[in-house]
């Protein structure tokens, strides 16, 4: 069974171009049996996870292709909703970044924190909804990256939670291929790029910048030129 794991991982990731370091193969592997193990008593994932290779993309190949964004600059990621893990676990234990995920349901935060355990990565896990964090002085602008998995995000969340990341921080959003053009964004968020994830996905990482505010000179509330 891992055999077959290891090499189901290793094929997909060189079809998409990727070369896995043996520890994070090791890592995602275990995270991906433990993901098994728990989907198996609550729901965190509706994917097929024994079977084929929609999985595999959807879960780790995806987020792996998104770590090479990441800036060497970059220390802190922040992911909301996080599920059953995914994409912020895979692209910590790439990236190297210190992780928080946000999680309002009560199992789900008891599986991420059995992952966290389990692979020894540096993260923690806040089981609530984001907005009651909000107000709190020690998340506000703290994240490099933000990562989100949805289909559509609105303006009034990303208005929200763009308040975790710093100024010129960036978002992650993954989702399906759509025209960058139809995201609406408020006024502190612009479009950077869209980065061409997994083919037979058709999906897509969407990465947003957040401008700066509040320099010398500058009214906080007024944006600054990039």
């Amino acid at each position: 069974m891992a055999r077959d794991f290891s090499a189901r991982l290793k094929r997909r990731a060189l079809k998409a171009g990727l070369t896995l370091r043996p520890e994070v193969a090791g890592r995602l592997e275990t995270y991906f049996e433990l993901l098994s193990r728990w989907n198996a008593r609550i729901n965190l994932t509706a994917l097929n996870l024994s079977t084929g290779d929609e999985a595999i993309d959807r879960l780790l190949i995806e987020p792996l292709i998104a770590s090479r964004s990441v800036r060497p600059s970059d220390s802190t990621l922040i992911d909301i909703g996080s599920g059953g893990g995914s994409p912020a676990i895979p692209l910590a234990v790439a990236s190297g970044l210190k992780l928080t995920m946000v999680e309002v349901k009560v199992r789900k935060s008891a599986f991420l924190r059995e992952v966290v355990r389990t692979l020894g990565i540096e993260a923690q896990v806040l089981t609530s909804r984001f907005e009651a964090f909000l107000a709190d002085p020690a998340m506000h602008e703290f994240a490099d990256v933000l990562s989100l998995r949805a289909v559509r995000v609105d303006v009034r969340t990303l208005a929200g939670i763009q308040a975790f990341v710093r100024p010129k921080g960036r978002f992650f959003l993954f989702g399906p291929e759509s025209p960058v053009a139809e995201l609406e964004l408020p006024p502190t968020l612009i479009t950077a790029e869209a980065v061409p994830l997994v083919e037979s996905l058709r999906s897509q990482l969407v990465i947003l910048e957040k401008r700066s505010v509040g320099r010398r000179g500058v009214p906080r509330g007024t944006l600054t030129e990039r």
